[in-house]
């Protein structure tokens, strides 16, 4: 048998990322941009004849060369990249891949989540990790009192903090909602940490007593559904991973109820826009209704995070306690945040694009 070997491809090694994309182009993939490993493996003559990549604890970006194909080589690949997540601490893995090449995926003991029709699917390597999420949902949420319970929204909120703006838009779904789901988008993926948003977001709507409020787990934009959501990204992109999202959340409205999902109207930020309009175009096929609410406004300006971040990052707290809630704003005023304001401080770009 050939002697091929599997290694590492860094950054720096151009004309062997040239060889990856050639690869991946020929099986029609494009190399995401958002990759923390890529892997290569190669033959005696030092080409590249098959690939697989990782983003935190997701695989991507799987190719083998048609020349090589039955060989038994991207199971190879995938054992590579399972061996290096474990290394790192990931055993909760989550992938994405073709529609054709989902069963084989299967095989390998990654089961389907949810997919986006002639584009790809999305898996995970736990049998029931999804269906246990759906249930957790469920016991979270207090059974309706009748047949008929009219409006169930949901609203998806990052909150990196919680402003006015957000709970301006959460009262106003609320009071048109018998019952208000709030998923908190849990991943450590912000500059405010999940545990302060998490506390912020629960303090500051206490008074709203038909709101219920989740934790987004892996599967609302996350890194694993939606990493377009926290990193610069291509339009098509973004937009595949906003279809494959909103893929999951029709699974979670169905375990709810939920039938209507509400959105801050966007101006700013081109990742989230594209989001809500394919929200609104695919949303209303599932039986749920798609509202965009305006922004508050405050001084004649929308109040965003991303406005609040950039007071915060340069000192100018008194101007950003305007935009805040009143919890909101003594965590800042408080010790605990010093950290968080350093981050900011030290952080190039705090505006979410």
């Amino acid at each position: 048998m050939s002697e091929y070997f599997i290694s590492q491809v860094k950054s720096e090694e151009k004309t062997v990322l040239a060889m990856v994309d050639r690869l991946l182009a020929a099986e029609g993939i494009s190399r995401d941009r958002n990759l923390d490993y890529t892997c290569a493996m190669f033959d005696e003559d030092y080409n590249v004849i098959a690939t697989g990549s990782c983003f935190k604890n997701t695989l991507r970006c799987f190719a083998v060369s048609r020349s090589h194909q039955g060989e038994g080589l991207l199971n190879q690949i995938i054992s590579h990249l399972i061996e290096y997540q474990i290394g790192r601490g990931n055993i909760r893995l989550f992938l994405y891949t073709k529609e054709s090449s989902s069963r084989f995926f299967g095989d390998l003991g990654f089961y389907e989540i949810a997919r986006v029709d002639g584009t790809l699917v999305f898996m995970e390597n736990r049998k029931n990790g999804f269906q246990n999420y759906l249930d957790q949902l469920a016991a979270e949420s207090p059974l309706p009192e009748n047949e008929n319970p009219g409006l169930i929204g949901a609203v998806v909120m990052n909150a990196n903090p919680f402003t006015n703006g957000h709970l301006y838009l959460l009262e106003k779904a609320a009071a048109e909602c018998s019952l208000l789901h709030l998923f908190m988008v849990s991943e450590d993926a912000s500059l405010v940490p999940f545990a302060v948003r998490k506390r912020l977001m629960l303090e500051g709507t206490a008074h709203i007593k038909n709101l219920v409020c989740h934790e987004s787990g892996p599967y609302i934009i996350s890194s694993a559904t939606f990493p377009s959501y926290f990193l610069k990204d291509e339009a098509a992109v973004a937009g595949g991973h906003a279809k494959l999202d909103i893929a999951v959340f029709t699974r979670i409205a169905k375990t709810l109820g939920i039938n209507r999902r509400y959105v801050g109207e966007e101006k700013t930020s081109e990742v989230t826009r594209i989001y809500n309009e394919i929200m609104a175009g695919e949303l209303p096929e599932a039986g749920i209704e798609c509202v965009v609410i305006p922004r508050k406004e405050a001084g004649g300006q929308p109040i965003s995070a991303s406005t609040v971040r950039v007071l915060l990052k340069e000192g100018r707290l008194r101007e950003a306690a305007a935009l805040l809630p009143p919890s909101t704003l003594a965590y800042f005023e408080s010790p605990e945040a010093a950290p968080v304001l350093e981050k900011l401080r030290k952080t190039g770009d705090v505006v979410h694009h």
